[in-house]
């Protein structure tokens, strides 16, 4: 008798299904290779006797993609990757290459036939239509900042004493000085600093008494109700005030927000089937993940971090050479309107004949200078 494969009935229903059919005429049609059955991987772990088999993370890869046709050398698309999010205990600061996009891989000329037919799971792609709404923008947050002239000198004289006791308790520790003498050159410099900051010939000498005398008179009046600052007391008695030295200071960059909206409208069962993996892998691959494993983190103590997502526009299998790129982003919300015709409408097989995915992505780290390279002849980010 002939020796079969063990998975050979498997194989023969797939080499026999419409899947494989259509998949093998566009690969004909497009001058591919023809789809081969790839058996199921095996997600369970063998345990050792005796031993607690060791939880591991589902990993399920392969390719989504709506609409259904194949995309060719000068088709325009979005690509999702999908990578499980990994840090190294204990490191508080953001490790080396954290946020930047790593996403490289030609997903565009993979044929129907060789889609995947699950979901995918902490790795995989998932390939879109452009939205119709491209745009990108960021944002810089800065801060009014405003410094008075007598704090202004105020705090040079802070800092100067403190760089001045440094300096005189070195100069003891070395043996230099002895304790008393580095203590009576310390107040020397104090008072010295003090003279010159606030000296007669500065002037502000007497602003400061007029500043004080203002600033008590104003505490005073809000005991019986009053609500006057010592600024506004100060344009009362002399007309003028303390100069604010108003400033624009940085403050902060900002983390950029993507919000798309996909309509798909399946046009077969096969398509159909995709855009409900689509649908399931987002939703799966975005939800927090609940620690199983024995320690601490099995009685639920503990969340682990989402998968994180890579974007990215495309022109067939290269980078898009216009449009603007992304870092490595988190999926913070995702919803899906089943009924975007306004009714609930259905094919024979139950699924809806039009429905709108909508999802916000936000990047894990601000846009920096070093991300604009020289070589890169698109927009940037």
């Amino acid at each position: 008798m002939p020796n079969f494969p063990p998975n050979y009935a498997e194989q023969e229903k797939f080499y026999a299904s419409e899947q494989y059919q259509t998949g093998a005429k566009e690969a004909i049609k497009n001058n591919q290779p023809l789809p081969k059955y790839e058996p199921p991987k095996s997600e369970s772990n063998v345990a050792t006797k005796g031993q607690t088999p060791a939880k591991k993370s589902l990993r399920r890869g392969g390719i989504l993609r709506y609409p259904l046709e194949a995309l060719t050398g000068t088709t325009d698309y979005l690509q999702i990757n999908i990578i499980e999010y990994k840090r190294q205990p204990n490191q508080l600061t953001r490790p080396t290459g954290f946020g930047a996009n790593t996403l490289t891989s030609a997903a565009g000329g993979t044929t129907s036939g060789s889609l995947a037919r699950r979901s995918v799971v902490n790795d995989g792609s998932i390939l879109l239509q452009v939205p119709s709404n491209v745009q990108d923008g960021n944002a810089v947050n800065f801060g009014d900042s405003s410094m008075n002239t007598l704090i202004g000198a105020a705090a040079g004289v802070i800092g100067n004493t403190m760089q001045a006791g440094g300096q005189r308790l070195a100069e003891t520790i070395e043996g230099k000085k002895t304790l008393s003498s580095g203590l009576g050159a310390f107040g020397d410099d104090v008072k010295k600093d003090l003279k010159e900051r606030f000296g007669d010939s500065t002037g502000l000498g007497k602003a400061g008494q007029d500043f004080l005398n203002a600033k008590l008179t104003s505490s005073a009046l809000g005991i019986f109700g009053g609500n006057v600052s010592a600024q506004q007391l100060l344009a009362r008695q002399t007309g003028q005030i303390f100069n604010p030295n108003l400033e624009l200071l940085f403050d902060a960059p900002t983390l950029r927000s993507f919000t798309f909206s996909f309509k798909m409208t399946p046009r077969s069962q096969q398509e159909a089937k995709q855009c409900k993996l689509i649908i399931r892998s987002f939703k799966q691959n975005m939800a927090p993940k609940a620690n199983t494993e024995s320690g601490i983190g099995g009685t639920g103590i503990f969340l682990k971090t989402p998968n994180i997502f890579e974007l990215r526009y495309r022109k067939g299998n290269n980078d898009h050479p216009f449009l603007h790129k992304f870092k490595q982003c988190f999926l913070q919300n995702f919803s899906v309107n089943y009924t975007a015709e306004g009714t609930h409408t259905t094919y024979d097989d139950a699924t809806p004949v039009s429905m709108t995915m909508d999802m916000t992505f936000k990047e894990i780290e601000p846009i920096y200078d070093v991300d604009y390279k020289d070589n890169d002849n698109s927009v940037g980010f």
